[in-house]
């Protein structure tokens, strides 16, 4: 592309999304393949989470165990990972003892353990979650036994599996010399004995949310949500692996109470494999929603959802709908028997349900305050529009659109602007960690999205500087350009990105802004003559798409831009009162040179 033949390219187009807008648990789809084959005793030893393509009449929800993911497990638990041990199910300090036994008496099976251990104490990572995760991530693509391979290519592998892969040599010895397949086979009864017993209230907890959200099974059109039950790990600690196509969450039971699960955290993993696509499918309009970022980089959060409105707007919806149907810990007054023929017990009824109803409103709305301040800024708009929903009977599928252009922008970031956000670290998404300190490239992402971009290039130039080669200063400094009306440098440095990055994400996105540079590119003699490269940008929006990033949010942009060319949403609007549905052929720019949507989108310096 001739980069003289790129005008200006505003805020509406560079900040979405920010470049490290993942989950910090490695959103990454789960599509492991299994076997099925009985052993001597007829017993079915399938292994691993059952993807086939269902069938018309198949689930979409799975509950189930994985060999592979117990041999991880039982590695970690073998070379001194102890957390939980105390609150964790019988099962696995029995399994613990077993493999004690063994291994006192062999010395060979001793010295595969060490060779396992040695390659854990040098691959650990200092967040312990995140320790145990990246094993949990491998495990959910490995085939089982005896040939424990990655069942896809190594470089479809999520970011975190890939850094541990070499790992397998050492886990297939290991598993060798203590047959740890027997071991395994041994201990099915016990496992399909917590499944049977977790099975009803995982349910109900599916049937009550799908009820609240009218959206049936039915309608996941191919989708697939697995809840692998592991008991060999900490009960605390909960892997959540979610996208727009498979989602799996990995939970292990505790004692007190009997094979209690944290079906909240199931829940909210659960409502991720809900909403994550209905709100993909509307970044574009999405965007209109930029405003309201600037005054949450006060609040105690991840720097993910600072930087990515699509994130934050997942999370508040989410967190609204938890506090609509949250158990208030209030007990419902039961409905009298006779409440037909005796109409005063009727009235005294209504009254204790009057009660009942205004009580536990006060409960759920301390829940949406405290979520506010911690902030999830957007929960007490979604909480009002979800139950207005409920009211009218209708679903979040239908509602969503509504829900986003109905929002009020101007009053809703006035509102905002009034929160004392609590202190850092009080706030987090029951998925994800702390905040830590923003350093390095990061910290210059904050500074790009509230506005101080010279303080942002300073910073990504600096890198650059020291390493030419990197990739993500390359990506930052690309938006940077686009935002300074820099066409040439955004062109050379996003092209950099794209060369050099090994991220899926990076490279992704630094695709797609090119596709919409190249289709609202202008004439090189006259910027005010609008002349699309549009064969061009759709080869940059096919090769985001085989980029092998899985989020969602992602492929929504590619393929929107591969249906319809990019164009610069218009200046919002500045009415006090609730804006308009936005038609979908209404977001050609107001002023051909782009200068009045650069005025009205690039954020202000704080």
């Amino acid at each position: 592309m001739a980069s003289a033949a790129v005008a200006l390219l505003v805020c509406g187009l560079v900040l979405l999304p920010a470049l490290h807008a993942q989950s910090p648990t490695g959103s990454s789809s789960s599509s492991s393949s299994s076997s099925s084959s009985p052993d001597s005793r007829g017993v079915d030893t399938t292994t691993g989470p059952r993807f086939a393509q269902p069938e018309a009449a198949g689930s979409s929800i799975t509950l189930e165990t994985s060999e592979p993911l117990f041999y991880f497990a039982v590695a970690l638990n073998v070379c001194g990972y102890d957390v939980g041990l105390a609150e964790s199910n019988p099962v696995r300090t029995k399994v613990r003892n077993e493999l004690n036994g063994v291994l006192a008496g062999s010395a060979a099976a001793r010295d595969t353990r060490d060779g396992l251990c040695a390659y854990l104490r040098l691959h650990a990572l200092s967040d312990p979650a995140r320790n145990v995760a990246q094993y949990v991530s491998l495990s959910i693509y490995i085939t089982p036994q005896p040939t424990m391979v990655p069942s896809v290519d190594q470089s479809d592998l999520p970011l975190d599996a890939i850094g541990v892969v070499e790992i397998l040599p050492l886990l297939r010895s290991f598993a060798e010399a203590v047959q740890l397949h027997s071991i395994w086979i041994e201990h099915r009864p016990e496992y399909e004995a917590l499944i049977d017993a977790i099975h009803s209230p995982l349910t109900k907890m599916i049937l009550d949310t799908n009820i609240f959200l009218h959206m049936p099974v039915s309608s996941y059109d191919g989708r697939r949500f697995l809840v692998l039950l592991e008991p060999m790990l900490a009960p605390a600690e909960t892997n959540a692996r979610y996208n727009g196509t498979d989602s799996v969450v990995v939970v292990s039971p505790r004692t007190n109470p009997p094979n209690a699960v944290p079906m909240d955290l199931i829940r909210h993993t659960y409502l991720h494999f809900l909403v994550e696509p209905l709100v993909a499918t509307r970044t574009s309009s999405i965007n209109r929603l930029q405003p309201l970022m600037k005054p949450v980089q006060n609040a105690p959060l991840e720097f993910t959802y600072k930087s990515d409105i699509v994130a934050l707007v997942t999370e508040c919806l989410i967190k609204a709908v938890e506090a609509q149907t949250m158990d208030v810990g209030i007990a419902k007054p039961a409905r009298p028997s006779n409440a037909g023929r005796d109409r005063s017990v009727m009235e005294h009824y209504d009254a204790e349900m009057s009660v009942f109803d205004r009580d536990g409103e006060q409960v759920r709305k301390r829940k949406v305050d405290l979520d506010m301040r911690q902030g999830w800024v957007m929960v007490d708009y979604f909480y009002t529009q979800l139950g207005l929903m409920e009211k009218d009977g209708t679903s979040l599928k239908d509602d969503m659109g509504q829900m986003v252009y109905g929002m009020d922008v101007d009053n809703e970031r006035n509102h905002i602007q009034k929160i004392a956000f609590l202190p850092e670290g009080s706030g987090g998404d029951v998925m994800r960690h702390t905040p830590r300190p923003l350093t390095g490239l990061d910290l210059a992402e904050s500074k790009m999205m509230k506005g101080d971009l010279a303080g942002s290039s300073e910073i990504a130039d600096a890198a650059l500087k020291t390493n030419p080669e990197n990739a993500e200063a390359h990506y930052l400094m690309g938006r940077i350009a686009l935002l300074q009306a820099d066409p040439d440098g955004a062109l050379e440095h996003l092209t950099q990105a794209v060369k050099l990055s090994h991220d899926p994400r990076t490279v992704a996105w630094a695709h797609i802004y090119l596709g919409r540079m190249y289709d609202i590119a202008r004439d090189p003699d006259d910027a005010s003559i609008v002349r699309p490269q549009r064969e061009k940008a759709v080869a940059e929006y096919r090769a985001a798409l085989a980029s092998r990033d899985s989020q969602p949010d992602t492929k929504a942009a590619a393929d929107a831009g591969i249906q319809q060319a990019f164009a610069l949403p218009k200046r919002a609007a500045t009415t006090t009162g609730p804006q308009s549905p936005i038609p979908a052929d209404d977001d050609a720019p107001i002023d051909p040179t782009g200068k009045a949507e650069k005025d009205a989108y690039r954020p202000s310096a704080p």
